[in-house]
């Protein structure tokens, strides 16, 4: 038959029957695609910028109550100099802007606690009821400390400062300041030492994250007592060992008390538990051969 044809049995094949159309054609499965994360950023944007509006709110209120007392707040300020120097003011509006800066510092220390908040809401979102009531608590113990430092400066640091620097060289010149350095002097000096006055409460969320332990505080209280004749050193602006020692004695009570507070704030992070050798063997995180 093969041969009667003149036909090879490669010819005889029946044809393979035609493609299927392109709509037709089984397509392979596609992964999906992954959300695009526009909307949470939206919504971080619109929760930052509601913070913020809050914030400056709460400055602007503590600043229209801070100018009621500036004038008192700069008084206490100059009070140190005793009569001995005479300030002077250098440009026409000098005394008009020192004056909104001796406000808007008081409207600051007033609004510390609310602005506080808002911060530490938005960094740790989703706090329960137990959290936000520690931040009740702690919040104004931060402004406290601040107050306490901003106050220790002024009434004690302060008047030693001043006394040494106008008894410095008080022969070969007389000591007349202008208003706003000054000012800009002491302000900075305020805000240093009371920023050095957060160290217990530092040392106290330090030791909730579980970072440091009371433990290592008490081992390495030589380290601290070094770190914190720098600090004394940095903040103080005269070079005599007397007002050195006068910013350092409180500070290594502060580090004390927040020993004290990290004892009671303390909490050890939670270490993962090791699988056993039968769960290692087996494969239970999908390694092995039950994978």
């Amino acid at each position: 038959m093969t041969a009667e044809t003149g036909h090879s049995p490669q010819e005889l094949t029946p044809a393979s029957p035609p493609p299927a159309p392109p709509s037709l054609q089984a397509t392979p499965p596609t992964a999906p695609e992954p959300e695009e994360p526009a909307q949470p950023i939206i919504e971080h944007l619109l929760e930052l910028r509601g913070r913020l509006l809050k914030a400056t709110l709460a400055l602007i209120v503590g600043g229209v109550i801070g100018l009621f007392f500036a004038k008192p707040f700069l008084e206490v300020l100059i009070s140190p100099l005793q009569g001995a120097s005479e300030l002077q003011l250098l440009k026409p509006t000098e005394s008009i802007f020192i004056y909104l800066k001796g406000g808007l510092i008081l409207g600051a220390i007033i609004a510390s606690p609310f602005i506080l908040y808002q911060i530490f809401a938005f960094i740790v979102p989703g706090l329960t009821e137990r959290e936000k009531r520690g931040l009740y608590l702690v919040l104004p113990l931060a402004a406290g400390l601040f107050a306490l430092g901003v106050a220790f400066a002024a009434f004690i640091v302060l008047p030693f400062t001043l006394r040494y620097l106008q008894t410095f060289l008080s022969d070969l010149a007389i000591s007349q300041y202008s208003f706003g350095e000054y000012m800009n002097f002491v302000l900075s000096f305020l805000f240093w030492l009371g920023l050095a006055f957060e160290i217990p409460l530092v040392i106290a969320i330090l030791a909730r994250l579980g970072i440091v332990t009371p433990q290592q505080l008490q081992s390495t209280w030589r380290y601290a007592v070094v770190i914190i004749a720098v600090l004394a050193a940095v903040i103080t602006p005269t070079p005599d060992p007397f007002t050195m020692s006068l910013v350092m004695m409180p500070l290594l009570g502060l580090y004390v008390l927040g020993i004290f507070m990290a004892r009671m704030a303390y909490k050890p992070r939670e270490a993962a538990t090791p699988r056993s050798s039968k769960d290692a063997a087996a494969g239970v995180d999908g390694d092995g051969p039950g994978a």
